[in-house]
């Protein structure tokens, strides 16, 4: 059986410059900057797909926004296993989908937190939330889980199913004991572990868990339907402590392991740094951005390393996993919020300055939501300045950039071929594509 977990506030601090939206007061600070979870939308994307194949699936979720609304208004069929109570909420759907958890022996609820209302769409719910209703949709016998969200959210699944397996199985999980062939007990916990696939809907997601896109998401799912199982891979949970990335300290942690379905060009790669060989070459293309700026431009300086290279160049202070705005020199808003920055680019030309994400070819849509499809959009038909070593794009191996607004018109838009900056006099075309088409 198919298992969907939502994470209702994911990625609600990336179009507000927070850089994760860990904890209720990042939250709240999102909202009162205007920004605006999309999971639900992205939710829905996937399991478009997924009930374009196999309508009315019965799939085993949680309550309420944390997955039962998503399926229902899908066209497909909730058993719920996992309810967070709400003091808060009277939503008809919460009422009923309680109903539904404690109307049979089948739907009895594993837990209940109280949780409170975040806005008028959204209720408040914490990662102990994510991790006992991944444990309840993986005891109620799901084989895939999809998780929605970000690092933090399946960094939680990975919580959530380390209390489903044994202590043995626990091991394996957070790398301390070999996923293989090495001896038949591990080869049992590996296939007794539910697959799990992160659909990209948070800020950070930098681990090899997630598809592409959500509907990459669905196709999986729906293929897993169709065939029973498919070919899956031990892959690393990886998180950043969103407290220190705002001392700027980007320190990525391992958090565990998940047994992921991998389908090429659908399931993304880990994110891979640059090598500190490469700081000759990092430095290079810096300079050939730079050397391009013209002046009376707002530059949209995105997060990477070698937009950090560019601002230092330019002699300005870069914000970490941020978007600073960059005009003849200055910064005039330094870890801007989308809203910032439609107000920047109303205010004159503007261009946005990103890096790829190595090992994963991303240009929008990772780490960077405030350059959201709004953003975009407002910067004319020559939006993006890209700017990357070669050797990033060697790396790729011939697979397409891609890019991830949430904005299927404008992903389209974008595709086709974008020239990358190398270095001073020197670039190179290269493809790119909208993660939703793969």
């Amino acid at each position: 059986m198919i298992g969907l977990v939502v994470n209702p506030v994911a990625g609600v601090g990336g179009p507000a410059g927070l850089a994760g939206s860990d904890g209720a007061d990042v939250q709240r600070l999102a909202l009162a900057r205007g920004a605006r979870s999309r999971v639900q939308e992205r939710t829905a994307a996937a399991l478009a797909v997924l009930a374009a194949r196999h309508p009315s699936l019965e799939v085993l979720t949680a309550a309420g926004p944390m997955g039962a609304d998503a399926v229902r208004a899908a066209a497909l069929v909730p058993r719920v296993v996992y309810a967070a109570s709400s003091a808060a909420s009277s939503a008809a759907s919460s009422a009923r989908d309680l109903a539904e958890c404690t109307g049979s022996s089948r739907r009895e609820p594993v837990h209940s937190t109280t949780s409170r209302a975040l806005d008028g769409d959204t209720e408040e719910t914490d990662a102990a939330d994510t991790a006992r209703a991944v444990e309840a949709v993986a005891k109620a016998g799901a084989e895939l889980i999809l998780v929605v969200g970000g690092d933090g959210t399946l960094r939680d699944a990975v919580a959530g199913l380390g209390a489903f397996t044994t202590p043995h199985e626990r091991a394996v999980s957070a790398g301390k004991a070999p996923c293989s062939a090495e001896t038949t007990q591990v080869m049992r916990s590996c296939e007794r572990m539910p697959a799990v696939l992160g659909i990209p809907a948070g800020v950070k997601m930098y681990s090899p868990v997630f598809a592409v896109s959500p509907a990459a998401a669905g196709a999986i799912a729906a293929d897993w339907v169709a065939q029973g199982v498919l070919p899956t891979e031990e892959r690393e949970v990886l998180d950043i402590d969103e407290a220190a990335l705002r001392r700027a300290r980007v320190d990525p942690v391992l958090h565990g392991f998940l047994r992921v379905p991998v389908r090429r060009g659908r399931t993304q790669a880990r994110k891979a740094p640059t090598p500190a060989s490469e700081a000759a070459a990092v430095e290079a293309a810096a300079r050939g951005a730079v050397a391009r700026m013209r002046p009376g431009v707002r530059y949209l300086l995105g997060p990477g390393g070698t937009t950090a290279e560019v601002a230092r160049q330019l002699g300005v202070v870069g914000t970490p996993l941020g978007v600073d705005v960059v005009l003849d020199g200055a910064v005039t808003v330094a870890g801007a919020s989308e809203q910032q920055l439609l107000a920047e680019t109303a205010a004159g030309p503007a261009q946005a300055v990103v890096t790829v994400i190595g090992g994963q070819g991303f240009l929008l849509g990772r780490g960077n939501q405030q350059l959201s499809a709004s953003v975009i959009r407002s910067l004319g038909d020559e939006p993006l300045m890209v700017v990357a070593p070669e050797q990033k794009i060697i790396d790729l191996r011939g697979r397409p950039l891609l890019v991830d607004t949430g904005d299927a018109a404008l992903d389209a838009r974008l595709s086709g071929h974008v020239r990358i900056t190398t270095g001073v006099g020197t670039s190179s075309l290269y493809a790119v594509a909208s993660s939703h088409t793969l």
